[in-house]
């Protein structure tokens, strides 16, 4: 089978577990909203949770996609093998492996003794028991941190080699993790955050775990190695040259959110939950999507940029421009008119009260307008790290970083949650113009016709959006009607299907109308499907 096929073949199953593992994270969310609402535990819990995963995507994420995956490839690509049994590969691995192991551990342990004083600042309570349970959430769940980044180092390593499955399935065991310790120990804990918490550690063990087996199959063996040979191990040191520049735009993102939380914490009881329920649902779509593509597109990105064949460079990152345009643009109509109700649908419960719904609506409002671009910015990115070029997403992500900060401290005293929403959708705008811009400075001379493309297309489904949605806003208020006065799932559900379907068969229409290309070779692509099979 071709290299190509092979690499649409991961994708789609990639796409298939992302699905999973972005509905069961929903459903973990929907286990919080039972059990927590929108209450003070709620944003205790919510703080616990997000600051080791501010240091999880500085560490593992940052340095795994930025640095290691780029100098990994590139390294089998020097032997022609991808077994990963030469003496210089095996160093590289395990120098790699105890830098971000002992990282991890330095930051886990500071963040777990200095908590206390930290804690204080991400709240307006005062309340000493409040403030004592989410000192002691936070310590629970920092060794997450540790855990997560070591899945991340054996996730670069098996998509280095264009083998993603694995690595895509072990959300699913962490959330299915999360969901089965919080209705379990939910009534032997002090409270339901805490096993939730305890989940969340057991997860972090689990995803790990789970894809040793799948790296050591592939040949690499991984281990501890000295300090001071781990820090001067000459590839290593690559990755770390590679991930330094980025560290300013990744701490810039982290900085952003921990001012965000901050922010959303002296705002008001339930902000910060409020707004982490609101993401939820953005990312259910963004982890199925864009996320999905840039992982699998970016070793192929980079064979492309060592070989200079930027006319096949062009080709795969506009392809994924497309297809994040022909899917976040409808979707985002369609949200923002039917927002409430997916809410009422998915979170609405006994301790998820109305007021809940209007805290989390308030955000989700404001969320769904920066999808377009938050997905985007998920696609560019790679392009740059493709080329080894980290300074560019830094600087646009600073940029970023000044434009949501400031608009979150104006907009949050006024507008809430809603305003730290927007503010971070506006940013997120603002980082794709600025990719775009320094794109154009690349060594990518045929840039230009990408930008142009992106911003046609765009425009063509913002058109059809438009066009499609104006027949849900005329009937929602009478579909909705026919439905009243039943449990949730048929009172909000079954309308929310019946006016996508309208919205959806609108929206192709107009596609098979206009002749799309990208439908067209979805379409030429199943036929072929069909007739192999």
């Amino acid at each position: 089978m071709s290299k190509k096929k092979n690499l649409l073949r991961s994708g789609f199953s990639l796409s298939i577990l992302t699905m999973m593992s972005r509905i069961l994270g929903l459903i973990r969310e929907t286990t919080k909203a039972h059990f927590l609402g929108t209450s003070d535990l709620a944003d205790a819990f919510t703080f616990a949770f997000q600051l080791p995963n501010l240091f999880r995507r500085l560490f593992a994420e940052n340095a795994i996609s930025v640095a290691f995956i780029p100098t990994f490839r590139n390294k089998l690509e020097e032997e022609k093998s991808q077994t990963g049994t030469s003496l210089e590969t095996r160093q590289f691995l395990n120098s790699t492996f105890t830098v971000v192991t002992f990282l991890t551990t330095v930051v886990c342990g500071l963040g777990m003794i200095f908590i206390p004083f930290i804690a204080p600042f991400f709240t307006k309570s005062s309340d000493p028991v409040f403030l004592g349970e989410m000192s002691t959430l936070t310590r629970i769940m920092f060794p997450y941190l540790i855990f997560i980044s070591v899945a991340a180092f054996f996730q670069g390593i098996l998509n280095g080699v264009n083998i993603f499955s694995p690595s895509g399935f072990t959300p699913i065991l962490f959330n299915l993790i999360v969901i089965t310790f919080t209705y379990i120990f939910a009534g032997k804990t002090a409270n339901p955050a805490r096993a939730m918490a305890y989940g969340v550690v057991f997860g972090g063990m689990i995803q790990a775990g789970f894809q040793l087996p799948f790296v050591l199959k592939q040949g690499f063996r991984v281990s501890f190695t000295g300090l001071k040979k781990a820090f001067t191990n000459p590839n290593t040191k690559t990755v770390m040259k590679l991930i330094v520049p980025t560290l300013f735009s990744m701490a810039a993102y982290q900085l952003n959110d921990l001012v965000s939380m901050a922010v959303a914490g002296k705002a008001g009881s339930g902000i910060q939950s409020s707004l982490q329920y609101s993401l939820r649902l953005q990312e259910l779509i963004l982890g199925v999507f864009a996320v999905t593509i840039g992982t699998v597109i970016l070793p192929e990105l980079t064979s492309h940029a060592k070989n200079k064949d930027f006319e096949k460079f062009n080709s795969l990152l506009q392809n994924a421009i497309k297809i994040i345009a022909f899917i976040t643009i409808p979707i985002t109509f369609f949200s923002f008119v039917t927002g409430e109700n997916i809410i009422r649908l998915v979170f609405q419960s006994k301790n998820f009260s109305e007021e809940s719904v209007f805290l989390v609506n308030n955000a989700f409002q404001y969320h769904i307008v920066g999808l377009f671009f938050i997905a985007l910015n998920r696609i560019l990115s790679p392009a740059f790290y493709a080329q080894s070029n980290t300074k560019s997403p830094t600087i646009a992500g600073i940029i970023g970083f000044a434009a949501n900060i400031l608009l979150a401290v104006i907009l949050a005293p006024i507008f809430k949650g809603g305003g730290i929403a927007f503010a971070l959708s506006f940013s997120s705008g603002i980082n794709t113009v600025m990719l775009f811009v320094f794109m154009k400075k690349s060594e990518n001379k045929n840039i230009s016709s990408l930008v142009k493309t992106t911003i046609l297309y765009s425009f063509k489904m913002v058109i059809f959006s438009v066009i499609a949605v104006i027949p849900v806003i005329l009937l929602k208020n009478q579909i909705f009607g026919l439905f009243a006065n039943h449990n949730r799932i048929i009172s909000q559900g079954i309308p929310i299907i019946i006016l996508a379907i309208i919205f959806g068969i609108i929206g192709l229409a107009l596609m098979v109308i206009t002749k799309d290309s990208l439908l067209k070779n979805l379409i030429l692509t199943l036929k072929n499907r069909g007739k192999k099979n």
